[in-house]
């Protein structure tokens, strides 16, 4: 049977050990959410250019004439949407 010495030293080491881990996962957790922040930033300028590509998309459509009945008339919903925003802040500014 080891002594009570050997004992505390296995344990001090498995303690230390296992406080090296700790640190070590602690690093990289943060790295982790540094690149998941990163990743979600991506995806939001990404979808942004994705909106403004297909806003261009249907903006090209209208001007070749190539949207059909429902199409246009959603794209007329979403101008006429835009023109009640834009008259709201004239509105406000002008108060």
């Amino acid at each position: 049977m080891a002594s009570p010495e050997e004992q505390l030293k296995r344990i001090q080491d498995k303690v230390q050990q296992l406080l090296k881990q700790h640190t070590a996962l602690q690093k990289e957790n943060a790295q982790l959410k540094a690149a998941l922040s990163t990743a979600k930033n991506q995806t939001s300028v990404h979808q942004g250019d994705i909106d403004a590509l297909r806003q261009q998309v249907e903006v090209l459509k209208l001007g070749n004439g190539d949207m059909n009945a429902s199409e246009k008339k959603e794209f007329e919903k979403r101008i006429n949407g835009y023109l009640k925003e834009i008259d709201r802040c004239i509105a406000l500014l002008s108060e």
